[in-house]
């Protein structure tokens, strides 16, 4: 028989096992090794079998056990000094309050999902990842962040297998009275809510669930509640599904729910009120219009008001295809928004502006939550360098005029977090090296260059450690594997050969993460002669792990995945290549540790980071990868390999799966596998073993969440910060309406004249010229503008690369005709193609940079030739 209603009923914990329920609800459980035994020693079998989750292991726990454990007095002295050590994290001074520059007093980060742990699972992939590796080390570091997401009843699909391989989905319900949350609640007791209003009069109703992610709390917003009807109750009830109308509620709940949340919240609790909002790609992008509704409802007009609120906003952009993008109907949007539904007293047309597409090449008919993300922030940023100049590229007929590369989105190269993904063991080999409290210091503040006690670690030592992972691992599989073929409708007497898999000892390739088609999880199978020769090699094997989702809309993801499985369920390699289904964090953590080589392949440059790679280097794993994200950015020949590209324009993609096909082969067989199997005079790999060290020195500073925090706060948040207490409303209204001033005279600036004055007839390296230039202001005032001089080499067709700007001095006007006159010098300081070129920019202290507006004026056509190109 079917239970009608379910509820969780909790053990009263005995009085002085009182502080392991504080303990369970902190999530700083999921990376603190001690806190985690703690939990272990408390019944070890129903540890392992609550998944490693303290709360629904105290939730299954006996009485008698209860009682016994409040007895012991060797456990209570353990609890206490966790106690004790969770207190002191969460109140004590640490990195932040040790700073000396003016620092914001709270900054709320929006994601549409969160991975903190297996336990509240609420991720699909590596944004959700990320967003959570950036609430923990924010709350490692102090960062007084409140992070901000969406409370799934069904989370992410659970995935498994057909017998014939094919993904099936599954979504069990999940009930936040067993996840490791607490309903926020108002003082007389009743939940706190948050409302949306709908067309047609109906309203969407919201909870507040609190997850204590170590000093950091993440509101979580849940529409399944009573007061709702059908429909609005399942609006939170699946990352990522739905159709159009579900997800605009959903990110309507996230960015406009969510800021009132953390209003609630701030109410409530005391919590510092953010100066700075933070919104993890364009789901959460509604933020800004409910901030400007704030505004405007304290007396703000709607320009002024979106001035300010630009000012305290950083948008992170993760995705460099337009594809990633959520966009929706104009009518879509119209429809929920104005008079009968949401915000109405904010013109439609106006929210509308924010998110069109109106520039060469958009979709004039949709709303783009990206566009509208950069539209309402002042500063922007992509998650690696090369993701940096695709975003610039991508979206640069936002600021027309302008070269890509001047587009103004930043980079800040992502990160993970080392408690979180670093194996215990190899914590422990640090630990023994430098100590337990400068090996965790090390891995969540950073700061250091390179990790040079690894130096010191012997040989012997990191060989054995890499193997010990790798038997770690080939268990791990072994069991996961057997578990996916049962699902699958295999006896147990079909499974003896699930005994032989993998083998410690042979090389292990590991290569996971989402499926869409740029990934390319079936670019190994490209030659598949060619790859079981190095599966089957008699001296020289290898052996792969692969897992990873399909979305389950992408039925060429599922085929990928079905071609990935089929080939592994081959007799004559199952032994040496396996998938496996329902990759998750659990899974993960056993995965990174155990493999020697990360494999990457995506068509470049399509991957925006790729963090996978980065947590199985912390491990000691090498990185055999195609020249895209982080990678791009920070390989060297001493620490991996990369994977040659054919990504000129033109190529067949067929044509380029072979090539690139070809040279992974190549790689692994001519320099992976040999270095991997050649011994030194010891009997050991030391060519390996010293590219184990190299990627542990030198890598492992740099792909740490507390080195990507610490640079947000310090060149995106505390700059935010610093632009939010400037822009007051009187700041606000004159810079909205210098801007009004300045679009409407924009047309009539001019560059006229450019001439130039010579010291000798030629231009030698070292020469100084004077440049005189005459330019129109058409109404506007010379403190309105910045005249620059840009030069620097000149490619084939002229265009100015690797340019320098020098601003010119107004020395004169305005003339009878209205033009000014500027001038300053031109340094020609390298040798080659050189050129220059005079332009005006838009000039006010409080924007934040020249290109914000998108306006620029040039000189035209025959002031050009007049001008001429220096040395050509």
């Amino acid at each position: 028989m079917k239970a009608i209603r379910r509820f969780t009923v909790r053990p009263v914990l005995p009085e002085p096992l009182r502080p392991l329920s504080d303990l369970a609800r902190n999530l700083r459980w999921s990376w603190h090794a001690e806190t985690r035994d703690l939990f272990q020693s408390v019944d070890p079998e129903r540890w392992a079998a609550s998944g490693g989750d303290p709360v629904r292991l105290l939730g299954g726990l006996r009485p008698e056990r209860l009682a016994e454990l409040a007895e012991d007095r060797r456990f209570l002295r353990r609890l206490a000094a966790a106690a004790d050590d969770l207190n002191d994290y969460v109140t004590g001074a640490r990195w932040y309050q040790t700073q000396t520059a003016e620092l914001p007093a709270a900054v709320a980060y929006f994601s549409p999902e969160f991975g903190v742990t297996a336990a509240l699972p609420q991720y699909s992939g590596g944004l959700g990842i990320l967003a959570g590796d950036h609430l923990k080390a924010a709350s490692d570091l102090g960062v007084p962040l409140v992070g901000v997401g969406l409370l799934y009843r069904h989370g992410y699909f659970r995935q498994s297998l057909s017998r014939d391989g094919w993904q099936q989905e599954h979504y069990p319900v999940l009930d936040p009275n067993e996840l490791p949350v607490a309903l926020l609640k108002e003082p007389d007791g009743t939940p706190a809510q948050v409302s949306l209003a709908l067309p047609g009069g109906k309203q969407l109703h919201a909870r507040i669930w609190l997850a204590q992610v170590g000093r950091v709390p993440l509101l979580m917003l849940d529409s399944d509640v009573e007061e709702n009807a059908l429909g609005e109750r399942g609006v939170t009830d699946r990352l990522y599904g739905g159709g159009s109308e579900h997800r605009l509620l959903q990110e309507m709940l996230l960015g406009i729910g969510g800021v009132r949340a953390v209003r609630t919240y701030c109410r409530l609790t005391g919590h510092p009120e953010p100066e700075v909002f933070h919104t993890n790609e364009g789901h959460a992008g509604f933020l800004g219009l409910e901030r400007i509704a704030e505004l405007c409802a304290q007396g703000l007009d709607f320009d002024s008001a979106l001035e300010a609120v630009r000012a305290g906003t950083v948008f992170t952009t993760h995705t460099p295809v337009p594809a990633g993008i959520d966009r929706f109907d104009r009518e879509l949007v119209a429809h929920h928004f104005g008079p009968d539904a949401e915000l109405p007293g904010i013109d439609v047309g106006r929210v509308l502006q924010l998110g069109m597409e109106t520039y060469p090449g958009g979709e004039p008919n949709l709303f783009n939550m990206a566009v509208m993300g950069l539209r309402l922030a002042q500063r922007a940023n992509g998650v690696s360098l090369l993701h940096g100049r695709v975003s610039r590229e991508m979206f640069s007929g936002l600021w027309p005029g302008f070269d890509a590369e001047e587009v103004p989105i930043t980079s800040v190269t992502n990160g993970v977090h080392a408690p979180t993904w670093v194996a215990p063991e190899v914590f422990r080999l640090g630990a023994r090296q430098i100590g337990a409290q400068r090996t965790e210091d090390a891995m969540t503040v950073g700061g250091s260059e390179r990790w040079d006690a690894v130096a010191d670690i012997a040989d012997q030592d990191i060989w054995e450690l890499r193997r010990n992972l790798r038997e770690q691992l080939v268990t791990e599989v072994r069991e996961r594997l057997r578990a996916s073929w049962r699902q699958r409708g295999a006896g147990t007497a079909e499974l003896g050969w699930i005994d032989g898999v993998l083998d410690p000892d042979v090389l292990t390739i590991g290569f996971a993460r989402r499926v869409p088609s740029y990934k390319r999880l079936t670019l190994m199978l490209r030659d598949r002669d060619r790859l079981m020769d190095l599966l089957l090699h008699p001296e020289r094997p290898i052996q792969i792990v692969v897992a990873g989702k399909a979305h389950p809309a992408d039925d060429g993801g599922k085929r990928l995945v079905q071609e990935l499985v089929r080939f592994a369920d081959d007799p004559r390699v199952r032994h040496r290549i396996v998938f496996l289904p329902d990759y998750g964090m659990g899974m993960a953590q056993k995965l990174y540790p155990g493999c020697d080589i990360w494999l990457n392949n995506p068509l470049r440059p399509l991957e925006a980071c790729g963090t996978s790679g980065m947590k199985a280097a912390l491990n000691g794993c090498l990185n055999l990868s195609v020249l895209d994200g982080w990678w791009d950015e920070w390989f060297q020949p001493d620490f991996g390999w990369s994977i040659p590209t054919a990504d000129g324009i033109g190529t067949d993609p067929d044509r380029r799966d072979d090539i690139e096909a070809d040279a992974l082969y190549d790689l692994l067989e001519q320099r992976v596998t040999p270095r991997f199997y050649e011994r030194g005079q010891g009997g050991l790999p030391d060519r390996w073993i010293e590219m184990v060290r190299q990627t542990l020195t030198l890598l492992g500073p740099k792909v740490l969440a507390g080195r990507m925090v610490r640079e947000y706060v310090e060149r995106l948040y505390a700059p935010a910060a610093h632009a939010h207490r400037t822009m007051a409303p009187e700041a606000a209204r004159e810079l909205a309406e210098w801007k009004s001033r300045l679009r409407s005279a924009w047309h009539g600036v001019t560059v006229d004249h450019v001439e130039t004055t010579a010291a000798t007839a030629t231009a030698e390296l070292g020469t100084t010229l004077g440049l005189r230039v005459h330019v129109g202001l058409g109404g506007l005032a010379p403190e309105d503008v910045e005249v620059q001089a840009v030069s620097g080499r000149v490619d084939g067709e002229d265009r100015i690369t690797d340019a320098a700007t020098v601003p010119l001095k107004a020395a004169g006007g305005p003339d009878p005709e209205g033009r000014w006159v500027y001038e300053g010098p031109l340094s020609l300081d390298r040798t080659g193609p050189y050129g220059y070129t005079v332009r005006v920019l838009p000039a006010h202290r409080l924007l934040a940079s020249g290109a914000e507006l998108g306006l620029v004026a040039l000189p035209a056509e025959d002031v050009v030739e007049e001008a001429g190109v220096l040395m050509r």
